[in-house]
């Protein structure tokens, strides 16, 4: 495994691909949108493994234009915060620790920024290794937030 590093434009295809490899349990994203998520995003990492993007992270900072229903709620309840709007890690590189480094970095960056991480979990469908993650990880659940079809849970990690 290669060190971390800033995810660019050039990833993007990659991480789209990755991203597709989650589904259900991560959102469906265009390269377009992906692009876009990029550009708002306060921390963009990725871990290359044999010169090929294995995993990222994508987070950002409140009150960006970002449209997502699941951003929008924490922004209505936190004036700080660090949202994971997706983390991924390609089906042929699971289970080898990646997730939990790019999740480290997240941590030390909400600690510097002196605020709390947030993220969601799908629970329809349900997605429950993203759970036993997250809660490996010291996440608490706020709350369930319910849209038509999907239904989400709703966490933060305090530092």
């Amino acid at each position: 495994m290669q060190p971390l590093r800033q995810l660019t434009l050039q990833d993007i295809p990659r991480m789209v691909e990755i991203n597709e490899q989650g589904l259900p349990g991560t959102g469906k994203v265009t390269g377009e949108e992906m692009a876009d998520l990029l550009s708002l995003s306060e921390l963009a990492i990725g871990i290359d493994i044999q010169d090929d993007l294995a995993g990222f992270v994508l987070c950002l900072l409140p009150k960006t234009r970002y449209g997502s229903l699941n951003y929008k709620w924490f922004n209505e309840r936190y004036d700080e915060f660090l949202y994971v709007d997706r983390i991924a890690v390609a089906d042929d590189a699971r289970d080898n620790g990646i997730g939990s480094t790019l999740y480290d970095q997240v941590i030390a960056h909400a600690e510097h920024l002196a605020c709390p991480v947030t993220a969601e979990v799908s629970l329809r469908p349900p997605n429950p290794g993203s759970m036993r993650f997250h809660a490996r990880h010291r996440f608490e659940k706020l709350g369930v937030f319910e849209q038509s079809e999907k239904a989400v849970t709703m966490m933060i990690r305090h530092l």
